[in-house]
């Protein structure tokens, strides 16, 4: 039996999922539909920075465009580890264009003009 806390509406349902995925506690479709992505495809938007220089900033915010598997998570935050901007930056600036081979970019946050 896996248990989990819906996340989709301010209701916080405890949806509980047996073995063969039968799915109770729910209180709406929205909760069933993402007690089963959670339980057979987690996936997560990633939110970290990067460095840059030329810039008042040490750090830029990025993310990622849309989600990816949970699994991959620790493997793309490394990939940002050897990433330097130079200002200026703008926002949605691709940083990395394929994450994993998911296809999924990260792309900066905010725009970051040059200076000190």
């Amino acid at each position: 039996m896996a248990e989990l806390i819906c996340i989709i509406c301010p209701n916080s349902c405890l949806i509980e999922a047996d073995a063969d995925m039968n799915l109770t506690g729910h209180l709406c479709a929205l909760g069933e539909d993402y007690a089963r992505e959670e339980l057979q495809n987690p996936v997560r938007t990633i939110t970290s920075t990067v460095r840059v220089s030329g810039a008042p900033f040490r750090r830029c915010p990025v993310k990622t465009l849309s989600p990816i598997p949970k699994g991959l998570i620790f493997d793309a935050m490394r990939l940002l580890d050897d990433v330097e901007l130079t200002a200026p930056v703008v926002e949605g600036f691709v940083v990395i264009d394929d994450i994993c081979g998911t296809g999924v970019p990260f792309v900066t946050t905010r725009s970051i003009q040059e200076g000190r």
